[in-house]
């Protein structure tokens, strides 16, 4: 593998920022608009309700293949080309998941969806190295408050979508917005050649070498992971709790709404990194979480668990800001593949906490609030481990 260091980085305007925080929203959202949908899509394909639940999974796995073997590309392809590709893809998978005659062609779109919206994990890397140093921080807040806002409207505006022109013409609009959106990135963002010169399998198989020399890359994949698998747990299981309490689909939107809080400490987190608190936000965030989820063990009433809602996503996100940051400083020439690595693992940490849920769930609440608490305290002992402790605690406390 060699590198080169001939070409100039592009400096990133914040009108360039906004563009690019807004596409990954809309590019990330694409891969939760038929989570509420599977009713009406599977009467009309002929989908049983296992293969309803399937729908996300599929997307979600589609996304995972495009991160481990998509974005890496992005160390030695040119990076505009690569995001114009991939987000082509992305529109032409969700054409198809608007006109899907069958139910097979219908899932094989929402894979395909999954691995076009990985799309959002080249333009953050890309992102991140297009902004100066004492700025990465603020840049890496403000592409997650857009890909986090993407998340949490996806949901609501589908079903609000659905509801007026039916279910089919929400992956329409997703596909013509897509389109549009490609034609502005592709007016407004500069290339980018990057500097690595390697075959494709050395360029995946140094995914491994880079996850064990970089132990600021362990800390934070491996931290982020449990407090991912917490915001997963939470968001999966807190639906179950409150329709039992006879809450209505609708008023689930709205609660889901509320975790959109979460999305302004972003920016806030990477400022604040950017002055050098990093050690002080991760520390305070994963206590933050570890103590609001455990607050709710009894269940507490609605605002409780509202609160609740908002920390566990605050800290989160906060944490991941920082996390991410710091692994895009690590090795300039390989920023896609470290992020790729440091991604991938913390989406595996979502989805065991996604996967315990229901077990959880069914010896109650106070299961799933305990384990809710845990896991923070998990990536917590994970960070200052593999940080270096006391050291690391007596520069928490400053």
């Amino acid at each position: 593998m060699s590198t080169a260091n001939k070409n100039t980085v592009p400096q990133l305007s914040p009108a360039l920022l906004t563009l690019l925080a807004a596409t990954c929203g809309l590019l990330v959202a694409s891969l939760y608009f038929a989570q509420p949908l599977s009713a009406p899509i599977g009467a009309e394909l002929g989908l049983s309700p296992q293969a309803a639940g399937l729908v996300v999974t599929l997307a979600q796995l589609g996304y995972c293949v495009g991160l481990f073997l998509l974005t890496p590309l992005g160390d030695i392809v040119e990076n505009k080309r690569l995001v114009l590709g991939t987000m082509g893809c992305a529109a032409l998978a969700l054409c198809l998941a608007a006109a899907a005659p069958t139910q097979h062609s219908f899932l094989l779109a929402c894979l395909l969806v999954g691995i076009g919206a990985c799309a959002v994990q080249m333009l953050v890397p890309l992102a991140a190295h297009m902004a100066p140093p004492e700025r990465r921080g603020q840049v890496i807040g403000k592409m997650t408050g857009g890909l986090l806002l993407g998340i949490l409207l996806a949901r609501p505006v589908s079903s609000t979508v659905a509801g007026l022109a039916g279910w089919r013409s929400v992956f329409a609009a997703a596909a013509v917005l897509t389109v549009m959106m490609l034609a502005v990135v592709w007016r407004r963002l500069p290339p980018l050649h990057p500097g690595v010169h390697a075959p494709y399998r050395e360029l995946v198989g140094s995914m491994l070498r880079l996850f064990a020399t970089h132990r600021p890359l362990r800390k934070r994949a491996l931290s982020q992971a449990a407090m991912f698998g917490t915001f997963s747990l939470f968001w999966t299981a807190v639906p179950w709790l409150l329709l039992e309490r006879g809450m209505t689909q609708h008023g689930l939107a709205w609660f889901a709404l509320a975790g959109a809080g979460g999305a302004f400490v972003a920016p806030w987190a990477g400022k604040l990194a950017d002055h050098g608190h990093t050690r002080a936000i991760t520390v305070i965030a994963m206590c933050v979480s570890a103590v609001s989820f455990g607050a709710t063990a009894a269940g507490g009433p609605l605002w409780l668990l509202l609160v609740a809602a908002v920390l566990v996503d605050a800290g989160v996100q906060a944490n991941h800001v920082i996390g991410q940051r710091e692994v895009l400083s690590l090795d300039p020439v390989a920023r896609n593949r470290a992020n790729s690595v440091y991604m991938g693992t913390f989406f595996i940490g979502g989805a065991i906490g996604s996967s315990v849920a229901g077990l959880l769930f069914h010896q109650g609440w106070w299961a799933v609030a305990t384990a809710g608490a845990l896991l923070p305290l998990l990536a917590l002992a994970t960070y200052l481990a593999l940080d270096g402790t006391p050291r690391a605690l007596a520069k928490a406390a400053n």
